[in-house]
C-alpha cells in the first residue's frame, strides 16, 4: 500500500496550515524589521526636536516663548508614543480569533507606520474616512494586508505620486469596505487575471528599497481576506494607477471572538463559494 498523501490527506492539510503560518511570520518579521530601520531616523528627528526646543525654553525667560517650548515638546513626545505604541501593536502576538476591529484606527496605525517612506518617496496620501461600524476581523492579519497594499502602491510609483485611502460601509452587504487607490503604472489586462497567484508578479525584482519581488504579497493578502469571509478585487487602467477593494463582513453587536486553526483565522461557518474576485 502507498504511503504517498493524497490531497485530502488531514497530515498534508496541517503541513499547508503549517507553511502558511510560517510564510505570515517571515513576512511580518521582514516588515517588522524594515520598521525599526524607518522609525530609527523618525525617533532621531524627534528627539531633536525636543532638545531643540528644550534649548529654546532654557535661553529665553519669557513665558510665552516657554509656553511654545513646552507645547513643542508634548507634541514631540506624543508623536514619539504613538509610533512606539504602532510598533508594539503590529509585533504583538494578539488571539488568532475575529474580533470586533475599528478600521479607522487600523488604517491610521498604519499610516503612521509608513509615514515616513511615503515622504521619502514623494507619495501624498489623501484618507477618505466616512462612518464605518467596525469589521469582524482579525487585527494583525488585516493590518499586514493593509500595509502590503501601501507598499505595492508606492512602488508603483518611483516618481512619486497620489494615493487615496478610502472607508464606507456597505448596508446592503454590511460590509466595511477599503479601497486603496495609487496613480501609478497600472497593471496590463493580460496580468489582471493572475495577480493574486502566488509566485506571480508584475515586479523585475525588489525595488531600491529591497521590497517587493516575490509573488507572495498580494497572494498572501487573498488568503487573508478569503480567510475573514471577505472579497478583494482590483482594477487597472495602465498608465494611469491601480485600486484595490477589500470588502470584510461588519462586526455584529453581540457577535463573540470567533475561534481560528492554525494559519489563517478561519471562522467555523465559511461559504462554499469562493469570495475573492478580480
Amino acid at each position: 500500500m502507498s504511503n504517498t498523501p493524497t490531497p485530502q490527506d488531514p497530515s498534508l492539510e496541517q503541513q499547508v496550515e503549517i507553511l502558511k503560518e510560517q510564510l505570515y511570520q517571515a513576512q511580518k518579521l521582514t516588515a517588522l524589521g524594515e520598521l525599526v530601520s524607518t522609525t530609527t531616523h523618525e525617533f532621531n528627528n524627534v528627539l531633536t526636536t525636543i532638545i531643540n526646543y528644550a534649548k529654546m525654553g532654557q535661553r529665553h525667560h519669557d513665558q510665552q516663548t516657554r509656553d511654545k517650548a513646552f507645547d513643542k515638546i508634548l507634541a514631540a513626545g506624543q508623536r514619539a508614543a504613538r509610533i512606539t505604541t504602532g510598533i508594539l501593536g503590529f509585533a504583538r502576538n494578539r488571539p488568532e480569533g475575529l474580533e470586533s476591529t475599528d478600521m479607522v484606527k487600523l488604517v491610521d496605525d498604519a499610516l503612521l507606520l509608513l509615514e515616513r517612506e511615503m515622504t521619502k518617496y514623494r507619495v501624498q496620501v489623501e484618507r477618505q474616512f466616512q462612518p464605518v461600524p467596525p469589521a469582524m476581523a482579525n487585527a494583525n492579519r488585516i493590518q499586514q494586508v493593509v500595509m502590503n497594499l501601501l507598499v505595492n502602491a508606492r512602488q508603483a510609483m518611483p516618481g512619486g505620486g497620489h494615493v487615496w485611502i478610502r472607508l464606507t460601509h456597505d448596508p446592503a452587504l454590511d460590509t466595511v469596505d477599503l479601497t486603496i487607490r495609487d496613480t501609478g503604472s497600472g497593471i496590463p489586462p493580460e496580468k489582471l487575471p493572475r495577480i493574486f497567484d502566488r509566485y506571480f508578479t508584475t515586479k523585475s525584482g525588489p525595488d531600491a528599497s529591497g521590497k517587493g519581488g516575490t509573488g507572495l504579497g498580494l497572494s498572501f493578502c487573498r488568503e487573508v481576506i478569503e480567510a475573514h469571509h471577505g472579497r478583494i478585487r482590483v482594477e487597472s487602467t495602465p498608465g494611469k494607477g491601480t485600486a484595490f477593494t477589500i470588502k470584510l463582513p461588519a462586526a455584529r453587536q453581540s457577535a463573540p471572538s470567533a475561534a481560528a486553526k492554525p494559519g489563517f483565522p478561519l471562522p467555523q461557518s465559511a461559504p462554499q463559494e469562493p469570495t475573492a474576485g478580480v
